[in-house]
């Protein structure tokens, strides 16, 4: 097809932005161009073209980005991590001064939800349910953190300010072990101690345009992939997932999002996670990019990427009968390495198991 509108998507060949390649694929209307800078990630993306450029924190990052606008003359950039939309969002003037539109948040927006004490701070002067939380500037903070954090069995929950799939995350109840810990990430100042909540999470992924909701849709994680290799049990890799509704959990993850941003516009995902009285507190936002398991939507008849690229390109929006939750309770996704994912539900797994 002649004079097809380019997509480059960065991080090509990373599970996030592939979910996103997969279901732009489904409809094949347009033309997409990967760049990234794991040279094997890129290797296997699903692109038309690939590029490798530099990582973003890189001072050539730039001029490279820049250089390969002006080469393909993209109609449409997205970003597949939080780190690269942030550091592309200071440069966003010269992005589109090439003539690619961005469809994102403004700066601030994605610096507040990049930085988690900066959205932190907001949900809490917002009167929102948030963990109790200090920063850990020093010793005497950390010391301080297990006197006011600790749960029954004197556990803290320790990581990294910023950063995805729990980086520098601990659940400890040793202040010497949570000393180790920091300083081997080099994160005094950087880390944050909370109290433990408990394993059950879930995310509210949703487009907004201009400050109306375009599609929500929520889904619980089950389990994580390779939980039981890492000390927090979380490693950013949902092994099982499940389209879920609750109102509660919609209005916090409204709240969530309109309490850093009164005009959203783009891509926001709430990450929460429940404390022990069952009430879903939320940890994070991803901003400016969609979840990894996008796809799972996508297959279950909600393609969220391409209601993205459809509104960014064409300003087309879709015509839902529902604008939260459209998809069906109870769709489940289950993953695993060098193995393609499943569609199903409970019934379908009990259906195919045999029990002795």
């Amino acid at each position: 097809m002649k004079n097809r509108k380019k997509i480059l998507i960065a991080n090509a060949g990373g599970a996030p932005a592939e979910n996103v390649v997969m279901s732009l694929m489904e409809e094949g209307k347009e033309e997409l161009i990967g760049m990234g800078s794991e040279v094997y990630d890129l290797t296997m993306s699903k692109v038309d073209r690939k590029y490798l450029i530099p990582y973003a924190k890189e001072t050539s990052y730039k001029e490279k980005l820049i250089r390969l606008l002006n080469k393909e003359k993209p109609d449409l950039l997205h970003y597949s991590n939080d780190s690269e939309a942030y550091e592309a969002s200071l440069i966003r003037d010269d992005i589109l001064s090439t003539g690619t539109k961005l469809f994102i948040p403004r700066h601030e927006v994605i610096e507040c939800c990049v930085y988690k004490e900066k959205s932190y701070a907001a949900w809490k002067k917002a009167g929102m349910k948030v963990p109790k939380t200090m920063f850990i500037n020093n010793k005497n903070d950390l010391k301080k953190a297990f006197g006011k954090l600790a749960n029954s069995k004197g556990e803290i929950w320790i990581r990294a300010i910023r950063g995805g799939a729990g980086k520098g995350a601990l659940p400890t109840n040793c202040y010497e072990f949570a000393k180790l810990w920091i300083d081997r990430y080099d994160g005094w100042g950087s880390f944050t101690a909370a109290e433990v909540l408990t394993p059950q999470s879930v995310t509210f992924l949703s487009i907004w345009h201009e400050g109306e909701l375009v599609v929500g849709q929520t889904r619980r994680r089950i389990l994580w992939n390779f939980g039981n290799r890492t000390l927090s049990g979380i490693t950013g890799i949902t092994g099982a997932a499940e389209t879920f509704t609750d109102p509660i959990v919609t209005k916090v993850s409204l709240d969530s999002i309109l309490s850093i941003d009164k005009k959203p516009h783009g891509l926001y995902g709430v990450d929460m996670t429940y404390d022990e009285s069952g009430f879903p507190n939320p940890t994070e936002i991803n901003i400016a990019r969609f979840f990894t398991t996008v796809y799972f939507f996508t297959k279950a008849g909600l393609n969220m990427p391409k209601i993205y690229k459809d509104i960014a390109l064409y300003n087309k929006f879709p015509n839902l009968k529902k604008k939260i939750n459209p998809l069906p309770d109870g769709l489940m996704w289950l993953r695993g390495m060098d193995r393609a994912p499943m569609l199903t539900n409970e019934k379908e797994i009990k259906e195919s198991i045999n029990i002795l």
